[in-house]
């Protein structure tokens, strides 16, 4: 069986990180058609066997559609360097972001297989997707759109399900999640693809550990507090904290909350 191979796609991922940041990680070995050559093998394994057009017609045409979209890649990973620098206080350079910071390893994975999937190329962004979640506990499905000047502090256990919608200027904290609340399933009882994950306008912010769950919009220039269950539609300039928490008689033996 022919399958995509795990080394092949780490060694596409070293090949991208030094296109975009080649001061911080020179390849003397890098050139587009190196790139092209392994990403050309890598869709022979999983673009589909039933197209019309001539099978490696179509592969060449989406390994070169990827390699045009190198420069928009690479303009929209430095706002989100720059994002980081904005941010985040601690930061004392950009090299401290392009080096230590593991969000930047998740954007740089997010946003290739973002483009990848954009293409129509199937399996090839979730593996890419699960790279990263696995090295950095940052977990963004390839669908998920999302802007520019992204950025993620801390970042472990953060999670962004596929039909998720990200402005421009957006900050998350460790821990968020955008989730889906239910599903709709169709008539042979399968989960249906439809918009179920929140869309986050620009200039937003979401503190750590806070659950957005479902389509929900939360406005532009908003701020949500740590520690947030929020299932509802936030109009833009809020600010939504947690609420006081309630304190209930002592519970005896036996008894739970």
């Amino acid at each position: 069986m022919n399958i995509p191979s795990h080394s092949e796609l780490q060694k596409i991922m070293r090949l991208m990180r030094s296109i975009v940041f080649p001061e911080y990680y020179p390849n003397r070995d890098f050139s587009d058609q190196i790139l092209r050559g392994l990403l050309y093998s890598q869709l022979s394994t999983v673009m589909c066997k039933a197209c019309n057009d001539d099978n490696s017609s179509c592969i060449a045409r989406t390994a070169d559609a990827f390699i045009a979209a190198l420069p928009e890649l690479k303009r929209l990973l430095m706002t989100d360097v720059q994002a980081a620098l904005r941010n985040d206080p601690a930061v004392k350079d950009e090299a401290e972001v392009i080096l230590c910071y593991p969000f930047i390893t998740a954007m740089l994975h997010h946003r290739t297989a973002h483009c990848l999937m954009q293409l129509g190329v199937p399996l090839l962004p979730r593996m890419l997707s699960e790279m990263a979640h696995s090295e950095t506990g940052i977990d963004i499905h390839p669908a998920a759109t999302i802007g520019e000047y992204f950025c993620i502090d801390h970042g472990t256990g953060v999670v962004i399900g596929a039909t998720s919608i990200i402005g421009n200027h957006v900050m998350l904290y460790q821990g968020v999640t955008l989730g889906a609340r239910n599903f709709t399933y169709d008539a042979n009882g399968r989960p249906m693809d439809l918009p179920r994950h929140p869309i986050l306008e620009d200039h937003v912010t979401v503190y750590s550990n806070t659950s957005l769950l479902g389509r929900i919009t939360i406005g532009h220039d908003t701020i949500i507090g740590g520690n947030v269950w929020l299932t509802h539609d936030v109009p833009p300039n809020s600010r939504i904290l947690q609420q006081k928490a309630v304190e209930t008689p002592s519970f005896t033996d036996g008894e739970g909350i």
